[in-house]
């Protein structure tokens, strides 16, 4: 891969992943959110090539199939779309 494109693309994952981390913790998945994150920081401080990429790839739908399967964020998601007055 192009070199400039990569370090274009590192940046987006690393923030995708981050965002995706703050997610599960605030449905309270903070164990999963902390080894992801961990991952994460390891992965975008050394590796800045197509494995990096695949790593940070890879981390990210993690996260993403870990805040899908949350039963907390289930419940928070149908709390969030009441938009009706009790």
């Amino acid at each position: 891969m192009d070199e400039s494109i990569q370090d274009a693309e590192m940046p987006n994952l690393y923030r995708e992943v981050l965002d995706a981390v703050a997610r599960l913790e605030r449905v309270g998945e903070r164990a999963a959110a902390y080894e992801i994150r961990r991952k994460a920081i390891h992965t975008y401080s050394a590796r800045w090539d197509d494995k990096g990429k695949r790593s940070l790839d890879k981390l990210a739908r993690q996260a993403r199939a870990q805040l899908a399967a949350s039963p907390h964020a289930a419940a928070l998601g149908s709390l969030a779309g009441n938009t009706e007055p009790a």
